[in-house]
């Protein structure tokens, strides 16, 4: 008995630290621009009525937004260049923080009536130029699409994807720290939970722990990845 629990000592500090070395080794993960605004229509404009499009184009180090509204007979484009200041993706956490390096611009506008349109124009001209804000940030805090903490926009996925069972529990395997833009794409940067792999390997058959201390100190399985 005292021999096996040995074994089972040196597996897992054995183990442990052959994880250890690999959860330290960040990877790069690159997601398209046609799959991130994929993800903005699926689980942002599709959960918020008066939002009819959240997409992005993705250059180096920034962004250009654009969003459309229906609000009250209004239908209108805006666009706005941010920069990636954040981005956290796992079980618990699924938040992407902007800050705004432009003011908002008018791409489009329908309008109902033409007080409609003078109250719009005179709203932004008093945003921007008087009280020296820009209103894109209330405006998608006021939809409960972002919130806006310290002059930055926090979008937090969570509300969305953490009711998604398949999302959540790959979000348990790996941990994405920060993330990167490049032309059309965003790279994001994490590691593997250590927590997942123990759990994975708690599931592999017992005999792989079966083993005798002379071949505990010398070798390792490796860890098969999905």
């Amino acid at each position: 008995m005292q021999t096996l629990l040995s074994n089972i000592s040196k597996r897992i500090r054995q183990v442990y630290q052959k994880a250890e070395g690999f959860i330290e080794d960040e990877r790069e993960f690159p997601l398209s621009q046609v799959f991130l605004n994929a993800t903005f229509q699926r689980f942002v404009t599709d959960n918020v009525s008066m939002l009819k499009d959240l997409h992005a184009d993705l250059h180096e180090d920034w962004l250009r937004l654009y969003a459309t509204l229906d609000v009250k007979g209004l239908y209108i484009t805006l666009s706005v260049d941010l920069k990636l200041v954040q981005m956290e993706l796992n079980k618990d956490t699924q938040l992407i923080v902007f800050e705004q390096i432009s003011d908002t611009q008018v791409i489009e506008a329908k309008f109902k009536n033409i007080f409609q349109k003078l109250a719009v124009k005179f709203a932004l001209f008093f945003y921007q130029k008087v009280l020296n804000q820009d209103p894109l940030g209330m405006i998608l805090e006021k939809l409960n699409v972002i919130k806006v903490k310290d002059d930055l926009l926090h979008l937090d996925l969570n509300r969305w994807l953490g009711k998604k069972r398949s999302i959540i529990d790959t979000l348990a395997k790996v941990h994405v720290n920060h993330a990167v833009l490049r032309e059309a794409e965003l790279v994001v940067m994490g590691n593997v939970n250590l927590t997942a792999l123990f759990r994975k390997m708690s599931e592999e058959p017992m005999d792989v722990w079966a083993i005798d201390a002379e071949q505990a100190d010398s070798k390792v399985s490796p860890i098969k990845q999905k």
